[in-house]
């Protein structure tokens, strides 16, 4: 008999990564420290408990959320088969009776002969076992130091603090203007998308920003911000132009269109993997995503801006994964342990869940002695685990799935589609459930 695979953490991910291992044949020790020990955010011993939503977002399509939850269907995704049975009226939405989809996935982990579920805080890994850690954002604080003493206590980060990230072709680019501050650029090109403020606009940015509604706390025992990446609101709060130098300070600018400096910028950053968006750069925020929207709408150049992701600051622990993990979601250094769930650098209940199914699969795939594969880089479950180990470690931040994960269309398909947002996007889906099933069929 093969040994066991220890997984750590009885979430979404967790969860989901047992059930694979014992779709295999394998088995799996599950160990979850609820209820022994809670967390500040969880009210049940259940697994898999959803604790901010209710919701797992779209799943009408072309949409990257219901590719994706359509390409775990398609794997046998025991958690995204309950969350089709607990569903609840959502409109577009796969929306969930939360006590309902936990008690059901409880209840499937421990009827199945073949895990073992051990309820019991984890607070060392295992040096002779394959093991999954999928603690997810509120990692205790003794298997975090172990996490952190394996891989480098720098490549830990406990707090996330994310921009807004916007569809690049929303931006109205006859009002920006391409250019860094004093002409400084790594690469001697303009790295920056300008979006200039003159006195009146800044005015109104600024009291509507003063005004907006703050965001629900995502975890209860939410600290104080830090001084390096305080929220927009918190900075403007501090005085009126307190922005003007910070992150929309126009020094060193011109706008070519007055020949003058702008009274404030709001520069936007290209996404390296991310194609075709820019990144709200030191927009980190605290607001509800409806007035992120209707504010950042307010910027001159994004009146019409779609939004991949919107800012968020809370508290996650979370791994620099492109510094230490391949795309099968194993430790380069040690690829007999896997990293799953938000620890892995994600962010999402389905994005948890996708990872916890890759990480499972690949452990089995390692527990048989044969070399796991990365998905197909064309399916979003692929293009999601590209994304977490081959960004940029210097400037990395988790990620939702969204189209600007996925490789670019062909030349003559980007030509023919380029003026049609959603037939781009229904082909991106059609190649992608291609590629899934030409994957399958190769494994059968």
């Amino acid at each position: 008999m093969h040994p066991p695979i220890h997984i750590i953490g009885g979430g979404l991910a967790g969860s989901e990564a047992a059930w694979q291992v014992a779709r295999a044949g394998l088995r799996p020790v599950l160990h979850e420290m609820r209820p022994v020990r809670q967390t500040p955010a969880h009210r049940t011993g259940s697994l898999a408990e959803l604790v901010c939503s209710n919701s797992l977002k779209s799943d009408q399509g072309p949409s990257a959320s219901w590719l994706l939850k359509e390409e775990l269907r398609r794997l046998d995704s025991l958690l995204i088969r309950i969350a089709d049975r607990a569903r609840v009226p959502g409109g577009h939405a796969l929306t969930v009776d939360r006590e309902v989809f936990a008690a059901e996935v409880t209840r499937a982990i421990e009827s199945e002969p073949l895990i073992e579920l051990r309820r019991q805080e984890i607070s060392s890994i295992p040096d002779d076992a394959i093991t999954i850690i999928a603690t997810g954002p509120l990692t205790s604080d003794r298997l975090a130091a172990e996490i952190a003493r394996l891989t480098g206590s720098d490549r830990l980060y406990f707090y996330d603090s994310i921009s807004p990230i916007v569809d690049a072709a929303t931006i109205d680019m006859s009002i920006t203007f391409r250019a860094s501050r004093y002409g400084k650029s790594l690469d001697g090109t303009d790295d920056y998308l300008n979006c200039p403020l003159d006195r009146d606009q800044y005015a109104r940015f600024v009291d509507a920003l003063l005004a907006a509604d703050a965001a629900e706390s995502h975890i209860p025992d939410d600290t104080p911000f830090f001084e390096a990446c305080l929220p927009i609101e918190e900075i403007a709060r501090r005085g009126r132009d307190t922005l003007r130098f910070g992150p929309m300070k126009p020094m060193g600018l011109v706008d070519p269109r007055t020949g003058r400096r702008p009274y404030a910028v709001v520069q936007l950053r290209q996404e390296n993997l991310r194609a075709e968006s820019y990144n709200l750069v030191g927009f980190q925020n605290h607001l509800k995503f409806g007035e992120q929207a209707r504010i950042l709408r307010m910027i001159p150049g994004l009146e019409r801006a779609e939004f991949f992701r919107f800012g968020q600051i809370h508290r996650n622990t979370y791994i620099n994964a492109p510094a230490l993990l391949a795309a099968t979601l194993q430790l380069r250094a040690r690829p007999g342990i896997l990293f799953a769930g938000q620890i892995s650098g994600v962010e999402g209940y389905v994005e948890s869940i996708a990872t916890g199914l890759v990480a499972g699969r690949n452990a089995a795939t390692l527990a048989s002695s044969e070399i796991p594969r990365p998905l197909p880089r064309e399916t979003a479950l692929g293009s999601l685990c590209h994304y977490i180990s081959s960004a940029d470690p210097v400037n990395y931040q988790p990620a939702n799935i969204a189209f600007d994960l996925f490789p670019p269309l062909d030349e003559a398909a980007a030509r023919r589609l380029r003026h049609d947002k959603k037939a781009r996007h229904t082909e991106i889906c059609r190649r992608a459930l291609h590629a899934m099933n030409e994957s399958l069929h190769a494994h059968v």
